[in-house]
């Protein structure tokens, strides 16, 4: 359902509990009904052919461990937190991320997402400014 040429977000959305969340750990941003939606979609602009390698799957009870990268080639657009717009630029993207899936009854309860951000950046050809950051007392 996430996958580059399909998204299917009424299903992702509707797999979540009621009072389900999505937490982006690493970003520090959690997702909660109706912003579930835009999860995809963010992926998605940013990685037209999205695609999660799945690399060890661990199912323990209710609690779903995955070992997994995100790849694809960023041909989308990503907002500078400066302002502007970082423009795709073609280059293949390789995230190592973690995601643990807490579920009840069968929907998801809980979904804690650890993605690789400084990985995925560089590989887009957006380096953090480290001498600015030094320079700052």
């Amino acid at each position: 359902m996430a996958e580059g040429s399909h998204i299917d977000v009424p299903t992702f959305v509707n797999s979540f509990t009621k009072d389900g969340v999505f937490n982006d750990m690493v970003a520090g941003q959690a997702y909660r009904g109706e912003a579930l939606g835009s999860v995809l979609p963010y992926m998605k602009g940013l990685f037209s052919n999205v695609h999660r390698d799945l690399k060890r799957i661990t199912v323990n009870g209710d609690v779903v461990s995955i070992e997994l990268s995100i790849q694809g080639t960023f041909d989308g657009q990503l907002a500078s937190p400066t302002g502007g717009v970082v423009k795709g630029n073609g280059h293949k993207v390789d995230a190592p991320t973690a995601d643990f899936w807490y579920l009840k009854n069968g929907k998801v309860k809980t979904f804690n997402c650890f993605v690789g951000y400084s990985k995925m950046y560089h590989d887009m050809g957006v380096d953090f400014d480290w001498a600015s950051a030094v320079n700052k007392h």
